[in-house]
Parts: structure tokens; C-alpha cells; sequence
């Protein structure tokens, strides 16, 4: 055991540090402390129960907050040794204080006491074992022995577990059981696994256990073995054009796979080439450490340079270019437009010409240039007209393509008012001009616009004249002057009026001066009054060229007068014989209106005297009255009944109305009966029997002319063939139903097609081909005879021959037609079958019915081919 009365002070410094202003130091282990200059120091007296210890060190600043450890190992001799070692902010650092004396490592050491009494023994705590990658070998490779003090007395079995030992990976590491030689099997990968932790055993030959498992911390030492390698090869960024020095651009991001607490993944950046070098070579600079690429000079001008290309290089080694491995990237940069360059006229002055009275015309075409980026706010323009039309007759619109400035009237402009106008435009953009840019002078140019005069139609001042008179005023009545006004003052042109519309044509118009007389008497009952009022309308035209015209309407108000008597209704009514049971109610109606109607006056005329002796009238108000019977009974009839009606206009009218009255007999509800209605209307017992034989007499005929209609039909459909078909030898073709062609073939008589009669004219012709339905009109067709000996090609040849004379025959309808080309008639000519051409030795050849054909087998065996058995 040794004691470590007092520890001569070991300085650790950080060398790359401003100074150790700030800077504070802590340990992990209670027995040293750490002053502010870096020396270490015993705390108390120090038992070390063997010839090293290891504990951290850990700096930090209280300021930065940022915190430095490195491991410091104490080798204890026989003659005390004390060796400073200087770090370098390198974190998890181990730090050797002197060279380790031997590769054998005893952790169960057994202390003993002076009356050679052994001690409790008490573990050893192993520093870590540093195994660097890659390494080349050979292998298995030797990293330390392990062995108990108890091998002397004991045969003793070394073994390891853990991860890389029993566990995948399996195998990396092994351990001699006698020896206790720990080796490595194979290179190791850091980037794969940084570190491994295993625990020795030490056990008998029964396998007891002699000591406890110690731990084994495997670190794995990094080599600068991979190339920084960037997150993305092409970096895309953007910087405002005339941007100050130092304004930020992008940041770029390179990793490196090595140990990023050594300078083997300690990664540093910087610009290789710049593309284009202008303004200059250098306009960016980039942060070694971080990757931010910030501006360094000014003179950023999209309208000259609108992109960089910038090839950055990550190096690893802290950027040490001769031993660090290096990766490249591209970052494209552009260079975004702010509106540095105010819009310009290319003109100073431009002109146009409207004509008058036009709209929507477009006059002038404004043109300006701008070197920002085009179609963006910073290049679009807007105009304004800032003087030179007060009355807002032109708006300037912005062609979205070309930028240009379209002057456009909006509101008519009148050459007799204003031949020219001078107008003052300015241009500017939608985005605002940038922070220190000034407008230009060529951003305000002048306009000037002529005005051409052109015919404009005359009009009439007061349109819609309305005037009022009275109906009834003669004809030849001058009413007014409608007269119109010729806008063209500085043309010499002669207006005329014309009619347009006048309705009733009650109205004149003077062609030169438009003086307004009647042609008619005016009459408020006309049709052509609407609301008391009849509407003209005018016509107005100037000689110019082209001559224009202008239209205007006349209104005139007629005032009513009492040129309308009173006129009654109803015309027609019906009462009963009898008194008392129904009255018949007359209304009063004028076409006046008042005050020339009502209260209306009702009287019966005292001639004939007739009248008022049957009649009497009743006034319910002013234009309403009943009529009714005075006398108790009236005879059944129809009465004319003058009622005179008075109206109340100045002076009156008055008017003698005839009332139709049918006065007939009624029932019990008031209501004529249907005999006293006929009776009422003039007809006797006499007339009615006439005109009930009369329908009677019609309803007959129809009925017997249905009957004749419905017979004819039967005998139609029940008429027999024009044969018998018992007595026709022949093949007959029965009709069944009958279908017309299209519609140019439904002009054709279908009784051509019928059988006929009589077959007197056919069998008196010549032996040949007959057509039954033919109507032979001059010289017949010729058809072929049929040979007297027959020959098996003579039936087809004889067939054809017919088809092609009955094709080429004139006579001939124009439609299909049945041939009959051997007809014997219902009775046969011919009498038997024995009457048939046949020589009278009976030895006719019939054996050219075998070359027939099978339908002729049968007749061949009947007539030819010998005598049978």
C-alpha cells in the first residue's frame, strides 16, 4: 500500500483559449481539486493502494457555458514523478502523466499488513483500453493481460463477456484462459461502433469463482477515414440585388462520419471559385465553421450578373488541406430584382386623334422601357394622367404583354366643345422604388390629342313634348312647333321633318320649319288614346354626308267633351209573363269620363204608347235601373223595348236604346221553361213537327248508306276466282294479301295482274310464248319458239330467250308481271293426254330424259329405257 502524503502540483492548461480569464475546473474524484491556474492537488492525505489512479477533469465556462474533459492518469514509483500534459479543448481526452510500466494489469492485488494479516481486498477500477481503427494487424492482435495474484497458489481460467466477445459481434475480441492475453481478432470500424464494454472473469479449474468480474471499457481510437460528405451537391440561394456587405445568403452543410470531438471529423469550409468574377472576384465569403455564405463586397446588380455559381469545399482535419480529406459542392445564387430602375418614357411627347362621340377607342399607344425584371410589380406599369382632363374623358390602360400604355377614351368628347386636348402622363411601377432611388424626368411625358368633327344627327331639345288641347278641334288646327337643333355649328346643313309614326294619322308636320298642324279631327275614344294621351314621333334629318337624322316624340293630352251619348245594356234579356217574379237589371255606359257621364237619366218614350202602358223603369243610382212588367200577364214573345237614356255632361246627350226583352212562361223558380223559351221565340207546334221528320229523314239515310257501305264490302271479299281451281290444270298462284312498293310504284292498276276472262286472244295467236297480262298495241313482240324435239340444253336456252324477249318487250307494264308461257286454258284443247304429238308406232326415243337430270328419273322410267320384266 502506498500513502501520497503530499502531490507535487500538475499544471493542465487549454491552450487554445484567450487566456484562463473565466475559466473554472472540477474533478470527479474527492481527494484532488483543481486550482484556477490548472494545478492539480491532493485535498487530504491519499492512500493509493496501487501505482496509479485516474480521474476527469472538467473545464467550463461560467460565461459561454461551454464545457473541456480530459482524463488524468497518476502513476505512483518508487520515486515520485510528476509530468504536465497541455490539451487542447479536446473533450473525453485521456491524459498519461508517465508511460504505462508493463501491459499487465493486476486487479485483485492483495494488500498485506506488516503482521501478515491480509486486508480486505478492494476492486481496482481499470482505465479504458484504446484500440485504434483500421488497423493493419497482424492479427490476433495483443491488447493486455489480465491476471489475479492468486495464479500462484491456484490454477486459474481467464474469460470474457459482453458485446464483441459472446455477444454479436461475436468474436472480436478473445482471451488466452491461462495466460490471460487479451486479444483483438479483426480491424476495427469506429464508424460502426465506437466502443465496447466487457467484463473479465477469473475462475478455478471446478470453475468456482476466485474473483469478482471486473469491468473492460474498449474505446475505439478514430482515424481520419471518410471525406466530408455534403447534405445536398447543388445549393440554391438568393440574394436582393445591391445588398449591403455581410447580409446573409445561404448556409451549406458538409458531415463527416469521423469522430466529430477530433480534428478527424472537424469540419471547415471555404469558396474554391466564384462564377462570374464580376464585379468582382471575391463577392461572397463563407463561415469555416458553420457554412453560412454571407455577401463581401457591394455591387450586386441583377440587370448585369443574374446568377453566381459558387464551389465550396468541406475539409475535414480543421481544414488542414495537406492531411485532411476534402468533398465540394455547388451553390447557385441568384440574384433577386428590387425595383432599383424607375420606368421611362421613350418619348418625351406622343399624339392621337378621336374622332367625336366615339367611346372605347383607343388613341394613343404610350411606350416606356424598365431594365427590372420583367412581368414582376418592379416592371409593370401604371399611368396616371396628372393634368389636361378635367372632366375624365381618357383613362390609360396597361397592355399586360408589352407594358405599354394604351390612352383610351372613356367619355365622349364633342368637337364643338374641345378640338384638342394636351394631356400630361406620368409612369411608375406597382412595387415602390427602392430605398434611395429617385423617380426619373423621362418618367412624365406629354399627350396631345386632336378631336375630328363628324356629322352628328340633329336632336330635338324637348323630347317627349307634351301638349294639351281638347278632342274634336278641326282639321287644319295648328298645335305646335316641333322643331330640332343641329349640334354642328361650324356646318352650314339644312334640317327637314318627316313623319316616323303617327298611329291614326291624324297628324302634319311642316318639312322645313316642323310646325305641327291636324289632319283629322282628334278623338279621345279612339283606339290609338292610351291613358288619355296620343304619342307621334318625329323624324329629323340634316343634309350632311352621310346625312344623320335624330328622332323625337310628340305627346298630346285631349282633353274629354261630352260627343258621346249613353249607351245601355244588356241588348237582350228575358223576363217572365207574369209580374212579380223578375225584373231585368240595365246599366247606363258612356265612352266619356266625367264630368260628362252620370248620374245617368232613365225614361220610357211616350210613343208608341204601347210602352209605358206594358213597361215600367225604375232608377236604383246613377247608372243603374230595373225594367219590369206593369201590366199583370204579357203574351209570351219577343218585345223591343226603347228606354231613352240621358248622361250629365254640358250640354247632355241622351240616346234611345232598344232592349230585346223575351218575355215566356216560367216555373216555380222564375226560369223559362224549354217549350216557353221555343214558344218565346217565335216558332209554332207546326214548325217543330217539320224539323223533328226532318232529322228523322237524315238519321234514315245515313243508316242505309251504312248498310249499302258494309254489303259491297262482303261482296268484295266473297268474289270467286275468275277459274275454278278444280278445272285449271296448270299451277295457280293464289293471292293472299297485297303490298305496294314504294311511293313510285302505287300508280299501276293491280287488275292486270289478275287472271283474265277470256283466253280467246291468246289461243288464236301463233304456237310461242304468251303473255297473259300484255295489252298489245301495234306490232307483237317476237318470243321464242319452243323446239318440236326437245333436247336437255333446249329448256334453259328456251327460258332464257323468253326472259330476254319479255324485257325487251314495249308492251310490257313497268312492273313485275307473271309469264305464262304454255297456257291450256281451264278446259284443255287438247282433250287427253293422247292428243299429245306422238308418232303412231308408239317407238318414240325417251331416253334423253335420263341426261335431265334426277327430276326426270321418274318420267324416264315410265317412258324410255326398255320393255321391264
Amino acid at each position: 500500500m502506498h500513502v501520497l502524503c503530499l502531490l507535487p502540483p500538475i499544471l493542465v492548461k487549454f491552450s487554445d483559449c484567450p487566456g484562463n480569464n473565466g475559466i473554472r475546473f472540477e474533478t470527479n474524484n474527492l481527494d484532488f481539486k483543481v486550482r484556477t491556474d490548472g494545478t492539480i492537488y491532493a485535498a487530504h492525505q491519499v492512500q493509493i493502494p496501487l501505482k496509479q489512479t485516474v480521474f476527469m477533469v472538467t473545464a467550463w465556462n461560467h460565461q459561454t457555458l461551454e464545457r473541456w474533459e480530459t482524463m488524468v492518469r497518476l502513476l505512483v514509483g518508487e520515486k515520485t514523478q510528476h509530468n504536465g500534459h497541455k490539451q487542447k479543448g479536446k473533450k473525453n481526452a485521456s491524459t498519461d502523466l508517465a508511460p504505462q510500466p508493463s501491459d499487465t494489469l493486476i486487479p485483485w492485488r492483495q494488500p498485506q499488513n506488516s503482521n501478515g494479516l491480509r486486508r480486505q481486498k478492494r476492486d481496482w477500477v481499470i482505465p479504458p483500453i484504446n484500440v485504434p481503427e483500421n488497423s493493419r494487424g497482424p492479427f490476433p492482435q495483443q491488447l493486455v493481460r489480465i491476471r489475479s495474484d492468486k495464479d500462484s497458489e491456484i490454477h486459474i481460467r481467464y474469460s470474457i463477456t459482453g458485446v464483441g466477445a459472446d455477444q454479436p459481434p461475436m468474436e472480436v475480441f478473445s482471451i488466452d484462459p491461462v495466460s490471460g492475453r487479451m486479444y483483438v481478432t479483426r480491424p476495427m470500424d469506429r464508424e460502426e461502433r465506437a466502443s465496447y464494454h466487457l467484463r473479465a472473469h477469473a475462475v478455478d479449474m471446478n470453475g468456482n469463482k476466485v474473483e469478482n468480474p471486473i469491468d473492460l471499457y474498449i474505446y475505439v481510437i478514430d482515424m481520419n477515414d471518410n471525406r466530408p460528405e455534403f447534405i445536398n451537391q447543388v445549393y440554391n440561394g438568393s440574394v436582393d440585388e445591391g445588398s449591403k456587405p455581410g447580409t446573409y445568403v445561404m448556409t451549406v452543410t458538409a458531415n463527416d462520419a469521423d469522430d466529430s470531438t477530433t480534428a478527424n471529423g472537424m469540419v471547415r469550409y471555404r469558396i474554391v471559385t466564384q462564377t462570374p468574377q464580376s464585379p468582382s472576384q471575391n463577392m461572397f465569403t463563407i463561415n469555416s465553421e458553420t457554412g453560412d455564405i454571407v455577401t463581401v463586397a457591394a455591387g450586386l446588380d441583377r440587370e448585369k450578373v443574374q446568377q453566381y455559381t459558387v464551389i465550396v469545399q468541406a475539409t475535414d482535419m480543421e481544414g488542414n488541406l495537406n492531411y485532411g480529406l476534402s468533398n465540394t459542392a455547388t451553390a447557385i445564387i441568384t440574384v433577386t430584382d428590387v425595383n432599383d430602375n424607375p420606368p421611362e418614357f421613350t418619348a418625351s411627347t406622343y399624339s392621337g386623334e378621336v374622332p367625336e362621340n366615339r367611346v372605347e377607342v383607343v388613341v394613343a399607344n404610350l411606350t416606356v422601357m424598365d431594365r427590372d425584371q420583367p412581368h414582376s410589380p418592379n416592371w409593370n406599369a401604371v399611368y396616371r394622367i396628372i393634368s389636361g382632363d378635367p372632366s375624365g374623358h381618357f383613362t390609360i390602360r396597361t397592355d399586360p404583354i408589352t407594358n405599354e400604355g394604351m390612352v383610351t377614351v372613356v367619355k365622349a368628347v364633342d368637337y364643338e366643345m374641345n378640338r384638342a386636348f394636351m394631356l400630361t402622363v406620368m409612369v411608375s411601377n406597382q412595387a415602390p422604388l427602392a430605398s434611395g432611388i429617385q423617380m426619373s424626368f423621362q418618367s412624365t411625358a406629354g399627350v396631345t390629342i386632336s378631336v375630328t368633327d363628324i356629322n352628328e344627327a340633329p336632336y330635338f331639345p324637348t323630347n317627349h313634348k307634351l301638349i294639351r288641347l281638347e278632342e274634336g278641334v278641326p282639321m287644319g288646327t295648328a298645335l305646335t312647333t316641333f322643331s330640332a337643333v343641329d349640334p354642328d355649328r361650324f356646318m352650314q346643313q339644312a334640317v327637314r321633318y318627316s313623319k316616323l309614326s303617327d298611329p291614326a294619322n291624324w297628324l302634319n308636320i311642316n318639312a322645313t320649319n316642323g310646325q305641327i298642324t291636324t289632319a283629322a279631327v282628334l278623338d279621345r275614344e279612339s283606339v290609338y288614346i292610351k291613358n288619355n294621351v296620343y304619342e307621334a314621333t318625329f323624324l329629323a334629318a340634316d343634309n350632311g354626308i352621310p346625312p344623320a337624322s335624330g328622332t323625337g316624340t310628340l305627346q298630346i293630352y285631349l282633353i274629354d267633351i261630352n260627343d258621346n251619348a249613353p249607351e245601355l245594356l244588356p241588348k237582350e234579356a228575358q223576363i217572365c209573363e207574369k209580374p212579380n217574379l223578375n225584373v231585368i237589371n240595365i246599366t247606363a255606359a258612356d265612352a266619356d269620363i266625367d264630368p260628362n257621364v252620370g248620374p245617368f237619366v232613365f225614361e220610357l218614350p211616350s210613343v208608341p204608347s204601347a210602352v209605358r202602358k206594358n213597361w215600367t223603369i225604375t232608377r236604383l243610382n246613377g247608372d243603374y235601373a230595373q225594367l219590369s212588367l206593369r201590366i199583370t200577364y204579357l203574351e209570351a214573345g219577343m218585345y223591343d223595348v226603347p228606354i231613352v237614356v240621358t248622361d250629365s255632361g254640358n250640354p247632355p246627350l241622351y240616346n234611345t236604346s232598344i232592349i230585346k226583352v223575351k218575355v215566356c212562361p216560367c216555373d216555380e223558380n222564375g226560369d223559362c221553361t224549354t217549350i216557353g223559351a221555343v214558344a218565346a221565340a217565335g216558332l209554332g207546334t207546326g214548325a217543330i213537327i217539320a224539323i223533328l221528320i226532318c232529322i228523322i229523314i237524315l238519321l234514315t239515310m245515313v243508316l242505309l248508306f251504312v248498310v249499302w257501305m258494309k254489303r259491297r264490302e262482303k261482296e268484295r271479299h266473297t268474289k270467286q276466282l275468275l277459274i275454278d281451281p278444280e278445272d285449271d290444270v296448270r299451277d295457280n298462284i293464289l293471292k293472299y294479301d297485297e303490298e305496294g312498293g314504294g311511293e313510285e310504284d302505287q300508280d299501276y292498276d293491280l287488275s292486270q295482274l289478275q287472271q283474265p276472262e277470256t283466253m280467246d286472244h291468246v289461243l288464236n295467236k301463233a304456237p310461242g310464248v304468251r303473255r297473259v297480262d300484255e295489252r298489245p298495241i301495234g306490232a307483237e313482240p317476237q318470243y321464242p319458239i319452243r323446239p318440236v324435239i326437245p333436247h336437255p340444253g333446249d329448256i334453259g336456252d328456251f327460258i332464257n330467250e323468253g326472259l330476254r324477249a319479255a324485257d325487251n318487250d314495249p308492251t310490257a307494264p313497268p312492273y313485275d308481271s307473271l309469264l305464262v308461257f304454255d297456257y291450256e286454258g281451264s278446259g284443255s284443247t287438247a282433250g287427253s293426254v293422247s292428243s299429245l304429238n306422238s308418232s303412231s308406232s308408239g317407238d318414240q326415243d325417251y331416253d334423253y330424259l335420263n341426261d335431265w337430270g334426277p327430276r326426270f328419273k321418274k318420267l324416264a322410267d315410265m317412258y324410255g329405257g326398255g320393255e321391264e320384266d
